[in-house]
């Protein structure tokens, strides 16, 4: 069945050097298939995903010194 899973979760079988082999090997195989990014396209978290910037509550508009 084609489109079956949109996501995975994975577990590592020890730490650190499990997660590091994952994002040496695992990664750049990814990349090279084109599903994986190779860059980002923001600076923060938010901007990764696309989100948009919440008004800042406790700014004033329009407050005069």
């Amino acid at each position: 069945m084609k489109g079956a899973a949109d996501g995975f979760n994975i577990s590592f079988p020890y730490l650190p050097g499990g997660l590091e082999h994952f994002v040496d090997l695992v990664v750049p195989e990814l990349q090279r298939r084109g599903v994986f990014r190779t860059e980002y396209s923001g600076r923060t978290l938010r901007d990764h995903l696309s989100l948009g910037r919440p008004a800042n509550r406790f700014a004033s508009v329009g407050v005069q010194n």
